[in-house]
Parts: C-alpha cells; sequence; structure tokens
C-alpha cells in the first residue's frame, strides 16, 4: 500500500486532483492548505495519502463491481469537496453514469447525495476517492482539542458557549461563500 501511495503507479495523479480544486475552487483550496498546513506542522508525524496532495485521506474500493447506494459522507468538511475517479473495464453508457470510466468528479459529498448503481456481471469497477474529515478542521479550530475540553472553560460563561456555537453556523455559512462562480474564476485570470 506504500508503494501506491508514494509511487507514481495510479493512472490518474492524485496530484492533478488537487491542482483541479485549486484552479476550480481557489478561496476553498486555500481554507484548506491554512487547517492541513497547521496540523502538519503541530503533527510533524502525519502526512497526507499523496504526496502534494491537498487531501489527507483516501480510499480505494476494489469492486470487482464496486456499487455504493446513494448517501452523504456526514463525516467530511460540511462544504469540502471530495474526488472520485471512476475505474475498470464498464459501459458506462448502458450505466446512465454520469462520467465515464478514467475521469474525476470533486463534489461536496457532504452536501451532495451520491451514488452509483449495478453494472453487468462482466464488467468491473473500481473507485478511488480522496476527501478530508471536518473533524480534522474542527481539531485545528479548536486549538487541537476536544469539543468537551475545549467549551469546558467556557461552560461558567453560557453567554460565551452560545457565540461559539452561532460562530459554527456562520463558518459553516462562509464554507459555502467560498464556492467560485463561474464570473469569479474569469475574474481572477
Amino acid at each position: 500500500m506504500h508503494t501506491l501511495l508514494m509511487g507514481d503507479t495510479y493512472p490518474t495523479s492524485p496530484n492533478t486532483h488537487t491542482s483541479v480544486f485549486a484552479n476550480w475552487a481557489p478561496r476553498l483550496f486555500n481554507f484548506y492548505v491554512i487547517y492541513i498546513t497547521l496540523l502538519y506542522a503541530r503533527y510533524t508525524h502525519l502526512c497526507c495519502s499523496f504526496k502534494n496532495s491537498i487531501f489527507s485521506a483516501c480510499t480505494f474500493n476494489l469492486g470487482p463491481h464496486t456499487c455504493a447506494l446513494g448517501y452523504h459522507d456526514f463525516a467530511n468538511l460540511a462544504f469540502g469537496w471530495c474526488t472520485i475517479t471512476a475505474l475498470g473495464d464498464f459501459d458506462y453508457k448502458k450505466g446512465s453514469c454520469l462520467f465515464p470510466l478514467g475521469c474525476t468528479i470533486l463534489i461536496p459529498s457532504a452536501a451532495i447525495y451520491h451514488s452509483n448503481i449495478p453494472i453487468n456481471d462482466k464488467e468491473h469497477r473500481y473507485s478511488f476517492t480522496q476527501y478530508t474529515a471536518g473533524g480534522l478542521f474542527r481539531w485545528v479550530e479548536q486549538d487541537f482539542k476536544m469539543e468537551e475540553e475545549y467549551f469546558v472553560p467556557l461552560s461558567a460563561e453560557q453567554e460565551k458557549e452560545k457565540e461559539e456555537k452561532e460562530l459554527k453556523l456562520a463558518r459553516a455559512e462562509a464554507g459555502a461563500g467560498l464556492y467560485s462562480t463561474i464570473d469569479k474564476l474569469k475574474a481572477a485570470n
């Protein structure tokens, strides 16, 4: 597994996924850079799944008939993106898949209900995903403490705890504001 993660054996470069993310959601990407940099500076023994990847985790779904029933990735950052790459040998047109074999899509997987459908028994489908758990962002934001420990000093000040909870809601709204529109991307170039 280490050879796969650190080598150049993967058919679609996971670093390309990071570049696409930076291009299409530059403000959200910078948000990731800030938090992931702080995390890795504090915990130097940790590293991302792939060299130069902004995502902290990956999953290999090795099939041979990978099929995901509809779901939200609630553990991911609420407004964060993940990459999904379709691999194998299947006819995406017959199965009504939205993107063909070898393609990668980036989606806010906690916000969007997503799935794929069964394929023919003689076909093979695998997938590869990259993502970052929302808990890592909270961990950094809460000064590397569990929520219970972080709020203990505030327990005597109920109003301050209420403000912190309101800040969480505002953070989620601000996170949604990090998405780029085509107009913003054009203006930036």
